[in-house]
């Protein structure tokens, strides 16, 4: 989902000015948030606990993540015409699923809130299943979701070159690398790359007319 199919960029915009707001923070506190949030930490409880150290604030780390993971369901929108392209790519006969890392409260929360989760066949969360992309068995689970087998083949649409792309070449999958600024110089190993999901989705219709089978399972990134 986020930065594939969901602009996670925008909703966490919204909520670092809320949270700035709620604390009585300026709005440079808002650009430092925003600058921790794309130093890319491994995990939102390091990211709180800089925070709360960063500001002084009473509240633990603990408590700061867990209201974040409330809120932000509540502020993710998707990229425009992605739950019409998924919707439409199921309605033509693809298996449709969606593979996310992340805890399971805050993930389904954005699967419920923006729709996705009735234009899917299945969503294989980390935070349920308890393994994360890139490993092959999450990718597994979500092929069991849409009825399907990963021998079956299919196509790994996302935005990180390692558990998506990476994790779709080993689970045996075609691949699309979603690079929307773009960054030249990244070396990579997808089978395409597409500005955003719809220029995804038109890249595996092409593909499929090429082919004798006209459906396939599109797994599309869930972060």
């Amino acid at each position: 989902m986020d930065r594939t199919l969901i602009d996670l960029d925008a909703a966490f915009l919204l909520w670092a000015e809320e949270f700035s707001q709620e604390h009585g923070l300026d709005r440079k506190a808002v650009r430092w948030l925003i600058e921790l949030d794309r130093n890319g930490l491994p995990h939102r409880e390091l990211f709180f606990a800089k925070v709360r150290e960063h500001f002084k604030l009473p509240t633990s780390a603990a408590t700061l993540w867990a209201a974040y993971r409330r809120r932000m369901p509540y502020l993710v929108q998707c990229y425009p015409g992605a739950v019409e392209g998924l919707a439409e790519l199921r309605a033509d006969g693809w298996r449709v699923g969606i593979i996310t890392n992340g805890t399971a409260d805050n993930q389904l929360g954005k699967l419920q809130q923006t729709g996705l989760s009735a234009v899917v066949d299945g969503c294989a969360v980390s935070g349920v299943e308890g393994i994360r992309k890139p490993d092959v068995g999450l990718f597994e689970i979500a092929a069991k979701l849409c009825g399907v087998t990963l021998s079956e083949g299919g196509w790994m649409v996302g935005d990180n070159l390692t558990a998506d792309i990476g994790g779709g070449r080993a689970a045996g999958l075609h691949t699309i690398w979603i690079n929307r600024e773009p960054r030249h110089g990244h070396e990579h190993q997808a089978d395409h790359i597409a500005a955003g999901v719809e220029g995804a989705i038109r890249l595996m219709r092409q593909e499929a007319r090429l082919t004798v089978e006209p459906s396939a399972l599109t797994i599309a990134d869930g972060g």
